[in-house]
Formats: C-alpha cells, sequence, structure tokens
C-alpha cells in the first residue's frame, strides 16, 4: 500500500490448496486464479505440512484425507505451532464427526464437496475479514475501485459492467502496479493456457477493458510497454 500517494492497492490473496484429488485440485486452482488468486497445489499431506509451515499463505484448503498426511494432523501441528493462517476443511458430506473435530482444532470453516467456486471464493474472503479486516476485498486506484467479493467495478462512481475474463485481466493488473505483464504471462493468469503469438487476444480484452473502465489515452491507467506487454500504472 502506498500510503504516501493517498492511492491504495491490495496485494494479492495467495491460497495454498491441497488436496490429493487431482481434477478436484485443478478445478479450485483455474477458478480461484480466474478470481484474481495466487495458488499453490499440492496433492499430498507431508508436502502441504512443508509448504504450510515454510511459506506465507493468506489461507490454507487443507482436505481432510490425504495420502502421506491426514488434515487434521496438519491443522493440529499447525495450530500448536501458533501457526493461525485461516484454514478451510474441505470435506465429504458425511463426515460430520471430522468436521466437528476439525472446527475444535482450529479450523475457521469447512467446505463439504462438491461446492461451487463462488461460495468457495466468498468463503475465502469471509475468512480473511474475520482475520484481517476489510481491506483485503478492494482494489483502489484513484476512482476506480474493485471489489474482489462481490465482483462490483466503479469507475467516479458509476457502476463498470465486466465479463469474468475481464475482471480477471483488470484485477491481474491492478494487483501489481507497476509490474509488466508479458502477453503469455496474462494468458497463463486469465485463460490457463501459454500464449499463441498468432492470437491477438489479449490485446482485444485489454482493449475492451480500457474501453468500459473509460480509460485515459492521454494518461492510461492500463499502460503498454511496446514489445513486451502491459502493466497497470502506479500512482
Amino acid at each position: 500500500m502506498d500510503s504516501g500517494s493517498g492511492k491504495s492497492y491490495n496485494r494479492r490473496v495467495k491460497v495454498l490448496v491441497v488436496e490429493d484429488e487431482k481434477k478436484i485440485a485443478s478445478f479450485v486452482r483455474k477458478g480461484l486464479e480466474e478470481r484474481g488468486f495466487v495458488v499453490d497445489v499440492c496433492h499430498r499431506g507431508d508436502e502441504g505440512y512443508e509448504l504450510a509451515t515454510t511459506r506465507r499463505y493468506d489461507v490454507i484448503l487443507l482436505d481432510i484425507m490425504l495420502p502421506g498426511r491426514d488434515g487434521l494432523s496438519i491443522l493440529r501441528s499447525l495450530r500448536e505451532k501458533k501457526n493461525t493462517v485461516p484454514v478451510i476443511l474441505l470435506t465429504a458430506r458425511g463426515e460430520l464427526s471430522e468436521r466437528v473435530e476439525g472446527l475444535n482444532l482450529g479450523a475457521d470453516d469447512y467446505l463439504p464437496k462438491p461446492f461451487f467456486l463462488d461460495e468457495l471464493a466468498a468463503r475465502i474472503h469471509a475468512v480473511l475479514r474475520r482475520a484481517s479486516g476489510d481491506e483485503l476485498s478492494v482494489l483502489q486506484a484513484g476512482d476506480l475501485s474493485v471489489n474482489l467479493l462481490t465482483r462490483e467495478v466503479r469507475r467516479g462512481g458509476a457502476a463498470v459492467e465486466l465479463t469474468s475474463r475481464e475482471f480477471a485481466l483488470l484485477t491481474c493488473l491492478m494487483n501489481a502496479p507497476g509490474r509488466v505483464f508479458t502477453r503469455t504471462q496474462l494468458c497463463e493468469h486469465v485463460w490457463n493456457y501459454h500464449h499463441d503469438p498468432g492470437t491477438n487476444l489479449v490485446d482485444v480484452y485489454v482493449q475492451r477493458v480500457r474501453k468500459k473502465i473509460n480509460d485515459d489515452p492521454d494518461q492510461p491507467l492500463i499502460e503498454t510497454v511496446r514489445g513486451v506487454g502491459y502493466r497497470f500504472r502506479k500512482l
């Protein structure tokens, strides 16, 4: 946050997903990345515990049934070490006793499978608000504001309607003002595939977003770095 300028940005929320079912893990990663989160994934409990204790995460999505080490054992060890990172348990619908034990061990929430990604994202924001306050939920740049929880975008007080891809593109750039993103990086973040040099998909979407947020061509918020890609201007 740049308090000296009077403008504020919120860093991207970093999530660790510990889930042994690879299809579910991939589904969660893609969906959360499209919503602006940074996501690490692992499929074994012992690896998940190592990541949770050696790297900083804003929230951990933790499956209970895991190879190597089960989720409740991981949660218990984290809390015994005074690690207060918010934890959301991912559980099978019949695991009532495990859910109760998990909450007693210090889990912040649980979500039975199968679940909708919008609900998962809302629960992540909810535990983050409880842990750190509302500042994580809004990106602000001048008179442009983006609410990551409600997905509401406003410019000068007027509502801006963005598609899910446009929203993901804008939040990707806004979350790292001044950082130059190549077209390949934007493709991987927003569309989850490698950039095809023969397509102008990224450029088309950038122009759409610029038009919708009424970007000033003389002092654009989304700047073109010729021959490289795009960046969100630092204010």
